[in-house]
């Protein structure tokens, strides 16, 4: 019986690497090279709590919970990515349009620059106010 058999023996019933997983080992490498210009005892010991978060999840035997972090994690990380690509996108859109935002209901709105100055009606609300666009 080689290593890697013996290895994934060894592995079977455990939790193994996972998003969440891979998201604290960028971070430790991150911290690693911030240290690297930075000497902090801080640092060095927040790398090695998760370096031994990271590892006792990955030979965890408790499948259950260890997915329901990562789940938790992957909703988090998806509401933020989505966030981040809503603002991309209005920014993008700033070149063409103006954004303004209803007093009433908040529902942003978007006017095509160079009209002048323009009564706005929210689609959401129906209030109506006037801007320069």
């Amino acid at each position: 019986m080689g290593l890697g058999e013996r290895f994934r023996r060894f592995m079977y019933g455990r939790y193994g690497v996972d998003t969440l997983n891979r998201w604290i080992t960028y971070l430790v490498l991150a911290l690693m090279i911030l240290q690297l210009f930075i000497r902090s005892f801080v640092l060095s010991f927040l790398e090695l709590v998760l370096v031994v978060v990271c590892i006792l999840r990955i030979f965890s035997k408790d499948i259950a919970r260890r997915s329901q972090e990562n789940n938790r994690f992957c909703a988090f990380k998806a509401k933020i990515s989505g966030r981040l690509r809503r603002e991309k996108n209005l920014m993008n859109q700033r070149k063409q349009f103006h954004i303004y935002t209803c007093p009433r209901c908040k529902q942003k709105i978007r006017i095509p620059k160079g009209k002048g100055r323009i009564e706005v009606s929210c689609p959401k609300c129906g209030e109506k106010f006037i801007k320069r666009s």
